[in-house]
């Protein structure tokens, strides 16, 4: 559903408590005005390769938290499109199907900017054609690696990667990679390389060769300091939160922060609930799986846990998830009624991590994701068409136009210049 701006108004009142009175309004009316001037950008959203062929595709509005109908109904211009792979053994057998997994989703890509929606859409490689997309009125996709497994130990796939345009790469993912030891090494407190192995550390400086920025939302902390210490351009974050609020491996705390402010690099905030407030996603999460297995045993469809779902085949869980969408709109009235006594996580949560990092850090150093479709999403903004609801809590929270500018992708794009200008340098040296 494509929303009016009246209609946006009255749902953002609604999901903020607010009254109708001038005062919100006129607030609503500057967030709007802000959000359709500023260039947003999401860096992360996963993608299905089901969902980029001829009838099947980001033209419609699919059951997706990211398409192009989502996209344009809440203002979101960017969206950064992830080639991810799971962690899997390090062997040349293991490297050689993630390698082909990271291609079809390479292609599903390019497929969707080129064959399927190239009036709508089209892919963005540097910040210039960001900013020309934008003007010409086309959304822009961007593409990320999650995950280096795929390069394998053959360190010439970064440029196969970078030349196909990718643009910023993690060296892990959940599971230590030939490449650097993950934040999940916490768990256990087993480590494989003690940070970064020796092909990480010269996969490091081949990023900053090419021109790719190093994303570090995955791996360890010790592994982060080593990317800090030999990376001769600014790193990201594409998809993290402040440990101090949010106590999950997969947040930054304020060590590594500050990390970000001394060497110019940007932590894109992310909304995923379990990293936000984790005692209040589980609270919700536990609450909401309770009505929806009760209605599930009363329509004969078995509610799976997280665990379970994961082991099932590509077939099986789709087909899951089709019986799924039945319990969750047979439980929708209780759910609406759940959120008077055990509320979500919601937007304002999310911005409190924003808040908390750029006191700490600096206005310059922050920026914005959802982790869309890969987990990501909280109330309020729970799917891109809701993109809006961000804007309208920065700006009730005092942030200014250039501030907003900057904290939706401005600090980013500043970034990507700057790795591309160390690139530029190495090449020649």
């Amino acid at each position: 559903m494509k929303y009016t701006f009246l209609t946006l108004i009255s749902l953002t009142m609604v999901h903020f408590g607010f009254s109708q009175n001038n005062e919100i309004a006129n607030l609503l009316t500057k967030a709007k005005q802000i959000h359709d001037k500023v260039i947003t950008i999401d860096t992360h959203a996963d993608i299905n390769v089901a969902n980029f062929t001829p009838s099947n595709n980001y033209t419609m509005d699919l059951d997706t938290q990211v398409n192009l109908p989502k996209m344009k109904a809440g203002g979101l211009d960017v969206a950064w499109f992830i080639v991810y792979t799971g962690q899997d053994e390090l062997s040349a057998e293991g490297y050689e199907k993630a390698y082909k997994n990271a291609m079809s989703k390479f292609d599903a890509i390019h497929k969707l900017v080129n064959d399927i929606a190239p009036d709508e859409i089209g892919l963005a490689t540097t910040s210039a054609e960001v900013r020309d997309l934008v003007n010409q009125g086309k959304l822009v996709g961007m593409i990320g690696v999650e995950n280096a497994y795929p390069v394998g130990e053959d360190l010439s796939n970064i440029k196969k990667f970078y030349d196909l345009g990718a643009r910023y790469m993690s060296l892990s993912h959940n599971g230590h990679s030939q490449l650097s030891d993950s934040n999940t090494g916490e768990e256990d407190d087993v480590w494989l390389h003690n940070g970064l192995s020796d092909l990480g550390k010269e996969a490091v400086k081949e990023m900053n060769r090419v021109g790719m920025m190093i994303d570090v939302s995955h791996p360890s902390k010790e592994a982060i300091k080593q990317m800090f210490e030999i990376s001769e351009a600014p790193l990201i974050a594409s998809h993290s939160s402040a440990r101090s609020l949010g106590t999950h491996s997969r947040n930054l705390d304020d060590e590594l922060l500050m990390l970000f402010k001394k060497h110019g690099g940007v932590v894109q905030t992310v909304a995923f609930s379990a990293y936000i407030d984790t005692d209040k996603h589980n609270a919700w999460n536990s609450a909401q799986m309770d009505i929806h297995r009760a209605e599930g045993e009363k329509m004969g469809i078995p509610v799976l846990s997280r665990d379970s779902i994961r082991n099932l085949s590509n077939e099986e869980r789709t087909a899951y998830y089709e019986q799924y969408k039945k319990v969750t709109a047979a439980a929708e009235p209780k759910i609406a009624e759940l959120k008077k006594s055990v509320g979500p996580v919601n937007v304002q949560d999310f911005v409190d991590h924003i808040d908390y990092m750029v006191d700490l850090i600096g206005i310059d150093h922050v920026g914005i994701s959802s982790d869309f479709d890969g987990g990501g999403g909280i109330d309020g903004w729970n799917d891109a068409s809701e993109t809006l609801n961000v804007t309208v809590e920065l700006v009730k929270r005092g942030y200014s136009e250039v501030d907003i500018e900057k904290l939706w992708g401005g600090n980013l794009l500043r970034v990507l210049d700057e790795v591309e200008v160390v690139a530029q340098v190495l090449q020649r040296s």
